[in-house]
């Protein structure tokens, strides 16, 4: 009996034991969530977890096809070229590079950089990337203009072009041009998990849920990783953001009702970060539909918007009034364009002139017996957006302009565009995903260029763009670029309205976070970690 006693208490010491070290080493992958966990050397420490809320729903992982998440915002993949906050191109894991000649550029990499399965990255692999991403991408593809690639040592790669590119350096700081190992691929091509060299290494991808786990680079090239894991949670909704971030379900998110930041900077635990990023919000024209083809109602459109009342009352300063396509910091930009300011008796002298006068007396312009009126679409998704096409389409009506907003998904907007029933189209585009004014003076401006949805077309513009972009000298470059910039921002074939500002807002315990204002949106960067 004494024995059964003594092996009855052993047995439930044991259970004890086993529950208590059982909550002793869970983790919860709860916002701000820590754990104990035993290292190599069997001592303890604290893991911590950052939850993200991202403001795109993430269906895709394979960085071919969107290179952003897994590069910027989840910091798993690295790309040759980086970017300097003036936009000037800097070394990454490519350490220099040379144009040998007209079509030939050789690029040094980086001897210490291993992909996260612990093998070294080599130029075999930079060559593997390249090509995949060519493969995959169209418009990658047309920007990089490579006809071969190849692999000098294990350091140095060269690279062919089939024509005069001086941008290709600028393209391999794309997203999508993110250095990956072969070993994330099947024997048909298909990603299987994408295998990086950034300071964090992709752990899960749920499909169903759009949720990424990623978890710390021990040995990253570049030094320390501050948190242990992070979980990445597709919220695309902006007020949704909001509560996720107030109720803790979130550490970090971005771009929250603007009119919220200053109530939610406000409450305890809680901190909001207003950032420029490379994003303007512009105005597309469909310059086949009268009398949008007329620059003088172009002009008039853009003289009746009062881009300050809309930067202070609608974004809350979470961005600045626009000229251009680029940002002033941009160091090619043309400096000399300011925004156009509100001038309603301009506007109005310019609708006259292109016959559009109130006959009737009911404050809307008419000619030949149609009034002047158009629809306006835009999407949700960015919080800015929907309460500045309301402002734009009251502005307007002050000018005599009839104007009917609507907010729409994304697929309703292709239908239209598709179908060309469409008047205007506000829409937030990003400017520096390829540091170089090329990337947006061509795609936007160029006759039949890939994001010219205006359908816009100057054979003086074209040419420009022709002669800029086979100069290689930069200041010559961006001179001639300039002169683009000059044109199209009189012709107003694209509404130039505000730059973009980015919030960011994040739990007090989230500690050395530093923006880069190079991102497409934001980046996170190595050196964040929980404060407990």
């Amino acid at each position: 009996m004494k024995k059964n006693n003594l092996l009855s208490l052993i047995l439930m010491l044991m259970v004890v034991c086993s529950v208590m070290m059982s909550g002793c080493t869970s983790s919860s992958t709860d916002a701000a969530s820590t754990g104990n966990v035993s290292n190599a050397e069997g001592t303890q420490h604290n893991e911590s977890t950052l939850v993200l809320g991202e403001m795109w729903a993430i269906d895709s992982i394979d960085p071919a096809e969107d290179g952003t998440v897994l590069c910027e915002k989840a910091a798993c993949l690295e790309t040759l070229v980086g970017a300097n906050e003036d936009f000037s191109l800097k070394p990454a894991i490519a350490t220099s590079w040379q144009q040998l000649d007209n079509k030939t550029w050789q690029f040094n990499l980086r001897n210490d950089v291993h992909f996260h399965d612990g093998s070294k990255m080599t130029a075999a692999d930079v060559k593997f990337s390249l090509e995949r991403v060519m493969n995959i991408s169209p418009r990658v593809n047309s920007m990089l203009k490579i006809e071969s690639i190849e692999v000098v040592d294990d350091h140095t790669v060269k690279i062919t072009t089939t024509e005069l590119n001086p941008i290709l350096a600028g393209v391999l700081h794309y997203p999508n041009t993110a250095i990956i190992g072969s070993r994330s691929v099947d024997e048909q091509g298909k990603l299987v998990k994408p295998i990086g060299t950034g300071p964090y290494a992709f752990e899960s991808f749920n499909e169903q849920t759009g949720e990424l786990t990623v978890v710390k680079n021990k040995n990253w090239w570049g030094g320390e990783v501050g948190l242990d894991r992070m979980v990445l949670k597709g919220i695309p909704d902006p007020n949704t953001r909001a509560m996720a971030i107030e109720s803790g379900e979130v550490d970090f998110t971005v771009d929250v009702p603007y009119s919220e930041t200053d109530r939610i900077d406000a409450l305890d635990g809680i901190n909001v970060e207003k950032y420029m990023t490379p994003r303007v919000y512009r105005i597309e024209v469909n310059l086949a539909h009268q009398p949008l083809d007329d620059v003088r109602v172009r002009q008039a459109i853009s003289y009746a918007i009062d881009r300050d009342e809309i930067v202070e009352h609608v974004l809350y300063n979470v961005g600045q009034p626009a000229a251009g396509p680029f940002l002033p910091t941009m160091v090619w930009a043309n400096k000399n364009l300011t925004p156009y300011k509100q001038n309603l008796e301009k506007a109005g002298e310019l609708l006259k002139e292109a016959g559009w006068v109130d006959t009737n007396g009911d404050g809307i312009r008419d000619k030949d017996g149609k009034d002047l009126e158009f629809k306006f679409m835009t999407y949700a998704e960015r919080p800015g957006l929907p309460p500045m096409a309301e402002t734009i389409a009251a502005e307007l009506k002050e000018a005599g302009i009839k104007v009917t907003a609507e907010v729409m998904d994304f697929g309703a907007i292709e239908d239209n565009t598709e179908s060309g029933n469409w008047d205007l189209y506000l829409a937030a585009y990003n400017i520096a995903m390829v540091p170089d004014p090329e990337y947006v003076l061509n795609n936007w401006y160029y006759t039949d260029g890939p994001d010219n949805g205006p359908g816009y077309s100057n054979p003086e513009v074209d040419a420009l763009i022709d002669e800029a972009r086979t100069i290689t000298d930069l200041d010559a470059r961006y001179q001639k670029f300039n002169e683009v910039e000059a044109i199209v921002y009189e012709e107003q074939p694209m509404i130039i309205v505000a730059y973009y500002g980015c919030a960011i807002v994040k739990d007090d315990s989230l500690k050395g976070y530093v923006f880069d204002p190079t991102a497409h949106d934001y980046r996170i960067n190595a050196g964040m970690y929980m404060e407990n």
